[in-house]
C-alpha cells in the first residue's frame, strides 16, 4: 500500500506528535501490519488493516480488545505497574471509534509500539516454554476477574459440538468423493467421538468455567522486556469468553511436538515431556490459585482435545476438497490430519505422565500460596 495512504489513513487517529515514516512490519498471516515512526519524542504506533474475511465483525472485535485491555490496565495500576508497557493501549480515531473504515469498507485499528522488548519466533527449547506458558497463564491470571460479556468473533471456535455437526454434514455431502478411501482415518474420530462430547458437557453444564481466553497463544504474541521478564500479550483479536484450558491445550499442542505440524515423516512426531513440563510449570506459576478444582484436573486432557479437534478438521477439509486450509499438495490435509493424529496417540499413551506432572506441578504453586484446601 502506498506509504501516502497509510500516512492519511494513520491521521484518523489521536496520535501523539507528527507522522516521521510508515512502514511495513513483519509478514502476518492475517492482518497486515505497519509501524509508524513519529517525530521528536512521541511514541510509535502501530497500524493494522484487520481481515474482515476471518473477522466478519470488526467493530465487535476492536470492542472485546477494549474491554478486556481496560480491565488489565486497571488491575496493572493497581499492582504499581507500567500501564504503557503491560499492556496493550488502543488508539482511539479522531472521532472516538476504536477503528476507521476505509473507502474500500477495510477496517483499520491503532495501537501504541512498545518499546526496547524481545520477541520470540518460535519457542524451541524448554526456558522458551516456560515463558511461553507463563506469558499466556499471567494474560489469564489478569482477567481472572472479569464479568463483562464479550462477542463470539470466530463462530464455534474450539466447541467441539459445533464441529461434530459440521463433520456429520461433510461426511453426508462427500464433496469430493474422498470418504470411500478413508475408514480408518474415520474411524480415528468416530471412536473418540463420545469421549470428546463429555468433554464438552462438563463446559456445558459449568463443571468447566468459561473465562476469557487470547486464543492464538504462539509464543510470538507474548512480549518480554530486555531481563527476559514477561511484559504483556499481545495481538488480541480472537479475545473471547472460553474455557481456559483451551489457550494451554492449543499451545501444548504447538510447543510440545518434536515434528512439524504436517510432518512427511511421523516417525518425528511424538509429544516431547520436557516442553510440556515446563510449559506446564509456567502457566500454572501465573494461574494454579485462580483456576478451579475441575480446570486442574482437565488440564493435561485439553492437550489431547485441542488436538483431536484439528485431526478432526484437517480430516474434514480433505473430504471437503481442501476449501479452507491453503495446500501446497493434492494430499496436504490428509499429511497434516496423519501429522497430528500420531501427535494425539503419542499424548494419550502419556496421558497418564502428563497429569501426574499438571497435579505436581499444580500442588507445588498451590502449596506456595497457602491456597491447598
Amino acid at each position: 500500500m502506498k506509504t501516502e495512504s497509510l500516512r492519511n489513513i494513520a491521521s484518523k487517529f489521536k496520535l501523539q506528535g507528527s507522522i516521521e515514516s510508515v512502514n511495513s512490519l513483519g509478514e502476518g498471516f492475517i492482518n497486515d501490519t505497519y509501524i509508524v515512526k513519529t517525530e521528536g519524542n512521541f511514541p510509535d504506533y502501530i497500524i493494522q488493516k484487520k481481515n474482515k474475511s476471518i473477522f466478519p465483525d470488526v467493530p465487535a472485535m476492536m470492542d472485546n480488545i477494549r474491554k478486556v485491555t481496560d480491565h488489565i490496565r486497571k488491575r496493572v495500576s493497581k499492582a504499581g505497574g507500567d500501564v504503557m508497557r503491560e499492556v496493550m493501549t488502543v488508539v482511539p480515531t479522531l472521532d472516538d471509534k476504536l477503528y476507521f473504515q476505509d473507502s474500500d469498507g477495510d477496517f483499520w485499528a491503532v495501537s501504541v509500539f512498545i518499546p526496547d522488548t524481545i520477541a520470540y519466533d518460535r519457542a524451541d527449547n524448554v526456558e522458551l516454554a516456560r515463558k511461553g506458558g507463563q506469558g499466556i497463564g499471567k494474560f489469564q491470571a489478569l482477567l481472572s476477574d472479569f464479568k463483562e460479556p464479550l462477542a463470539e468473533t470466530i463462530k464455534g471456535f474450539h466447541n467441539i459440538r459445533h464441529r461434530f455437526n459440521q463433520w456429520d454434514e461433510s461426511l453426508e455431502k462427500d464433496a469430493a468423493g474422498r470418504k470411500a478411501i478413508l475408514a480408518n482415518e474415520i474411524e480415528w474420530i468416530e471412536s473418540r467421538r463420545s469421549k470428546m462430547l463429555d468433554f464438552w458437557k462438563l463446559v456445558e453444564d459449568g463443571t468447566i468455567p468459561m473465562s476469557v481466553t487470547h486464543n492464538d497463544t504462539k509464543i510470538n504474541n507474548i512480549l518480554f522486556d530486555r531481563n527476559g521478564d514477561v511484559l504483556c500479550a499481545i495481538d488480541l483479536d480472537t479475545v473471547m469468553l472460553a474455557p481456559a484450558l483451551n489457550d494451554f491445550g492449543d499451545a501444548i499442542r504447538s510447543y510440545t511436538n518434536t515434528g512439524a505440524e504436517d510432518d512427511p515423516d511421523l516417525e518425528k512426531v511424538e509429544i516431547s515431556i520436557p516442553m510440556f513440563e515446563a510449559y506446564t510449570d509456567g502457566y500454572l506459576s501465573e494461574r494454579a490459585k485462580s483456576l478451579t478444582r475441575a480446570e486442574i484436573e482437565w488440564l493435561a486432557f485439553s492437550a489431547l482435545y485441542i488436538t483431536y479437534e484439528q485431526v478432526l478438521r484437517f480430516l474434514m477439509d480433505y473430504i471437503d476438497g481442501d476449501t479452507y486450509y491453503k495446500i501446497k499438495s493434492p494430499e496436504h490435509n490428509l499429511q497434516r490430519t496423519h501429522a497430528q493424529y500420531k501427535l494425539l496417540c503419542s499424548m494419550e499413551r502419556h496421558y497418564d505422565e502428563m497429569k501426574n506432572i499438571v497435579d505436581r506441578i499444580a500442588y507445588k504453586y498451590l502449596t506456595e500460596s497457602n491456597q491447598l484446601h
